[in-house]
């Protein structure tokens, strides 16, 4: 008997920021769970076209200061896109620092704005060199 993948879940401080930057991924509210007497908010947000793989935003009501600064142990999520460049350049405008640029046509690094590193990968082949990110210095940490 083997383990189903359910969802992955972080913690978000802002969970109206936090469901901003899943909708510009192209993630869209699953469902949603308020639990009054534990003080939280859960929000599952997934591909439209895979519901059963979700990101679960864990929103507690009073604060959690127990998250960390920089939540680098946690790993990344990972994304496949239709046109990395175009994602990329969406993310950009919206002030989404691009902290891997995906200089190879294939994989970029971008952060939440809790600090969760996102993997974006390129579905199929990897898109041919392209300007401004073929040159593009990395920015900060993935």
């Amino acid at each position: 008997m083997g383990a189903k993948y359910l969802h992955t879940m972080i913690r978000v401080k802002d969970l109206d920021r936090a469901i901003g930057f899943f909708r510009l991924l192209g993630l869209d509210e699953t469902r949603r769970h308020d639990s009054d007497a534990g003080r939280f908010t859960l929000v599952f947000m997934a591909p439209p076209d895979q519901s059963e793989c979700p990101v679960e935003l864990t929103f507690n009501w009073d604060g959690d200061d127990g998250l960390p600064s920089d939540s680098r142990h946690f790993g990344h999520l990972a994304y496949e896109v239709d046109d990395i460049y175009a994602l990329c350049h969406k993310l950009q405008e919206n002030g989404v620092v691009i902290n891997r640029p995906p200089r190879d046509g294939h994989m970029a690094f971008v952060r939440t704005p809790d600090n969760q590193s996102i993997e974006l990968l390129q579905k199929g082949k990897a898109l041919p060199p392209q300007e401004p990110w073929a040159s593009m210095e990395n920015t900060g940490h993935w």
